[in-house]
């Protein structure tokens, strides 16, 4: 299992990754824990790695250079990696869910669980990941993308939203209300990345709905959508407080949407995972209007994944429990690995 990182959602990492080496059964799995620290520092377990899990490495330590990467040379995190049956990169944002890690498992040739180099990338960065969906006719939310140089662009009024393109769990996202609130947000946004989307505000109901499942391989059944769950933040908007805070919202299961309503969620997260090239797993947020029309707002390929997260609970009511959900995630790790070996480069 590879926690932790070096993105702001570090701790969030490491959250999920303690509630899934809790749910991991002993008896099936012998389970190594590689923690990446803030500074970029590859730690082993059980005693570094651990530490990290359990906090110990959040530290002065994190704010230190990055150091290069350890897993390039003969080192324990290599040795651990290369002796392992499959990959858990339980990571959050750049550095681990965007691509990156996943390539570096490609490149040493091990199972892991989730979305390939391609997709993770893609759907990190939700500039791309909307013009995909758009050119495959998925509905999604209105936006400008602001590069460096570009001129400030608000064609939607107000409210609207800015965000940071490549990053997650509502990092460097702001709500505008005004030009100066907007020049604020981007100024903001600006601090965790190059590109920003200034994106239309859409009135109506946040719900999230899971996806689970290989796109063409031989374990059945095919990728499925779980029942759809009805966030309801205590805040004017689902920020990073409202996300995680205690007490920030409620997740209602199901959603209370008409069941059409709720049918057309779960075919449009299916769509998305299928048209993103996803695999494994994914959970895929949406607003749904007034009056009825659904649209899609983002992808996440590595969701929150402690007991009680989303994700986990949806797939709950929808009778699948948590450690069941990584039982199957773990085999569809390996149905890709075993299918995609057969390939000649």
């Amino acid at each position: 299992m590879i926690a932790g990182g070096r993105s702001s959602e570090h701790e969030i990492s490491l959250a999920s990754a303690r509630s899934v080496l809790e749910a991991l059964d002993p008896e099936r799995y012998e389970v190594t824990t590689v923690a990446i620290e803030r500074s970029g520092r590859w730690t082993l377990g059980p005693a570094e790695g651990r530490r990290v899990l359990e906090g110990g490495g959040s530290g002065s330590e994190q704010r230190s250079p990055v150091e290069s990467l350890p897993v390039l040379a003969d080192s324990a995190p290599a040795r651990a990696l290369g002796a392992v049956d499959v990959a858990l990169p339980i990571l959050h944002g750049p550095f681990g869910e965007d691509g990156t890690v996943q390539g570096l498992l490609e490149l040493a040739n091990i199972p892991y669980v989730g979305a390939g180099v391609a997709a993770s990338a893609l759907c990190m960065d939700k500039d791309l990941f909307k013009a995909v969906l758009r050119d495959r006719g998925i509905p999604v939310a209105r936006n400008a993308t602001l590069r460096l140089g570009d001129p400030v662009q608000n064609p939607f009024g107000y409210p609207v939203f800015v965000k940071p393109a490549r990053l997650g769990s509502s990092v460097g996202i702001s709500k505008a209300h005004d030009a100066a609130e907007l020049d604020a947000a981007l100024a903001l946004a600006r601090l965790h990345d190059e590109k920003v989307l200034v994106e239309e505000f859409v009135a109506g109901t946040e719900v999230e709905c899971g996806v689970l499942g290989n796109v063409g391989g031989n374990l059945r059944p095919p990728p499925f959508a779980s029942v759809v769950g009805e966030i309801v933040p205590h805040a004017e908007w689902y920020d990073y407080a409202a996300k995680y805070d205690e007490g920030g919202s409620d997740i209602i299961v199901p959603a209370r949407i008409p069941a059409e309503t709720a049918a057309r969620v779960q075919e449009l997260a299916v769509d998305s995972f299928i048209a993103t090239e996803c695999e494994g797993m994914a959970r895929i947020d949406f607003f749904v209007r007034v009056d009825g029309e659904v649209i899609v707002n983002e992808l996440n390929t590595i969701p929150g994944f402690t007991a009680t997260s989303v994700y986990a609970r949806l797939f709950e009511a929808s009778g699948i429990p948590y450690a069941e959900l990584l039982d199957r995630l773990i085999e569809l790790a390996l149905e890709r690995h075993e299918r995609r070996s057969g390939l000649e480069y």
